[in-house]
């Protein structure tokens, strides 16, 4: 074989070996979760969380009945085939509020996730890249935001920009950022003295490749884990503001303005606000043990 032909050979499989890698990894994830996806309670939790994400994309694949269409004949019912959650003080039906207030309740936990994972994971880099004055600087308003107690950060932040979905997001993901700067930290810093890393220093790798190619990917898992587990915690933190007033405006369906629209009802129609709230746990749960699970299952 010529050495024409060995080129032309190599230029036609090269396109196949990243789907091989692919392939590879998609059989090992698969390999991992098939045990996992046995157990009952790991089941159950993501199918809970499955449905939520659907309700959050495609509301209307679960439920037929508009969630602002009123119907005072139909006011304070209780649960029954119809109406599964019983319908509100308006005649709404409450599962269908339930199911489309995943929309606004889902985008305000990612972008709050989102937010503490981008200052997080800058934050933590720096500091465990730099040391020396960088990090006992980093660490130091690190340790500032952790000193406060993150609903008055977050009640703080909030009056600052304006009421509403996404400033309640960006409230809790400001106040959920130094827990992912410490985790990224640490990481970091024990990744970074394996022996496979110094090797590559050794052999001319610079620090922005042996960052992107060998510590992030090492570093990611926790990181992850924390991640899942600030997703739950975001939920409920965004979900508590909204209690208390400071997320969407009413007619808007939010998960926290739902449990908040019922508190007035509580011995008379008590499932207006509990059965949004057993909703809201159920999902903070199942985000907690599919979390947990990885957590304690890494390969």
């Amino acid at each position: 074989m010529t050495i024409l032909e060995q080129n032309l050979r190599g230029t036609a499989l090269a396109p196949s070996q990243p789907l091989w890698r692919r392939r590879s990894r998609l059989q090992r994830a698969w390999a991992v979760l098939l045990p996992l996806l046995r157990r009952p309670g790991f089941s159950l939790a993501v199918l809970l969380v499955l449905f939520a994400l659907v309700s959050a994309v495609a509301p209307q694949w679960l439920t037929s009945f508009d969630p602002y269409a009123t119907a005072p004949i139909d006011k304070l019912r209780a649960p029954n085939l119809t109406h599964w959650f019983g319908t509100d003080e308006l005649g709404r039906d409450l599962f269908t509020r339930v199911v489309y207030g995943a929309s606004l309740s889902m985008l305000a936990a990612s972008l709050a996730v989102g937010i503490a994972l981008l200052g997080g994971l800058g934050l933590g880099i720096l500091s465990g890249f730099a040391g020396g004055r960088i990090d006992s600087v980093i660490m130091r308003f690190v340790d500032v935001l952790l000193a406060l107690p993150g609903v008055l950060l977050a009640l703080a932040i909030v009056t600052a920009i304006g009421f509403g979905t996404v400033p309640v997001a960006i409230a809790v993901g400001v106040g959920i950022i130094p827990g992912f700067a410490r985790t990224t930290r640490a990481e970091v810093l024990r990744v970074k003295t394996l022996p496979y890393v110094e090797a590559a220093r050794l052999g001319g790798a610079s620090w922005r490749r042996t960052l992107l190619l060998h510590i992030l990917p090492n570093a990611w898992g926790p990181v992850a884990v924390l991640a899942t587990l600030d997703f739950g915690a975001a939920i409920l933190a965004t979900a508590g503001l909204s209690f208390l007033g400071f997320g969407a405006v009413p007619p808007a369906a939010e998960w926290g303005t739902l449990i908040a629209n019922g508190r007035h009802f509580l011995i008379t129609a008590p499932w207006v606000s509990l059965l949004p709230g057993l909703f809201l746990v159920a999902v903070v749960f199942s985000l907690n043990h599919i979390a947990r699970t990885f957590e304690e299952n890494p390969r």
